[in-house]
């Protein structure tokens, strides 16, 4: 388990606001990468925005997968980056909607709105967004924010912040899950 913590703004929009951090895990492949992800998309409530940071290649789209075996994808359906697409929207057999935002090529805000990105982020979908940083003043308060740093040739430090309330199955899970990884 790694101790450093990657960039972050320690500004909060809402000084009121509740934030949940939950301690640093290392995946060593992105099978572990995916199964972050994966325990993300199986507590994930819907209407939840989850930013990705972290520089290219950092196992952004990986998570992403994994949030998708959590939601149940239907198997047969690729998850891949919508890097010139900008959205992917998949269908899952728990009834909500993924929406895969990869906004590293959004030339501008403007693009943003052109995006149609307030139905998704305040759908009863579950929202993944890449590259938040341009949409960083858009983002809902209400959010997870899930930083992804390089440590190794597959290796990857995972640190999750969860801002707001009643995300709690969620926390209890990725708790778990850090311990299980620290006693392995």
């Amino acid at each position: 388990m790694s101790d450093e913590s990657p960039e972050r703004s320690d500004a909060l929009p809402n000084r009121d606001a509740v934030v949940t951090f939950i301690p640093a895990v290392t995946a060593h492949s992105p099978e572990e990468t995916g199964r972050v992800g994966e325990i993300l998309g199986t507590y994930a409530e819907p209407g939840t925005v989850c930013a990705l940071r972290g520089e290219m290649g950092a196992g952004k789209t990986c998570l992403v997968q994994g949030i998708a075996r959590g939601m149940v994808v239907p198997e047969e359906t690729a998850v891949t980056s919508p890097t010139f697409t900008l959205i992917n929207e998949y269908p899952t057999h728990r009834g909500v909607m993924l929406y895969h935002f990869d906004l590293y090529r959004l030339g501008d805000v403007e693009e943003l709105f052109d995006l149609g990105y307030e139905e998704y982020w305040y759908s009863d979908g579950i929202s993944a967004v890449e590259w938040p940083e341009i949409a960083e003043a858009f983002l809902p308060e209400r959010r997870i924010d899930v930083y992804l740093t390089v440590v190794g040739d597959s290796a990857r430090s995972i640190w999750v912040e969860i801002k707001g309330e009643g995300i709690t199955d969620l926390h209890r899970a990725l708790l778990h899950h850090v311990k299980d990884k620290e006693g392995s």
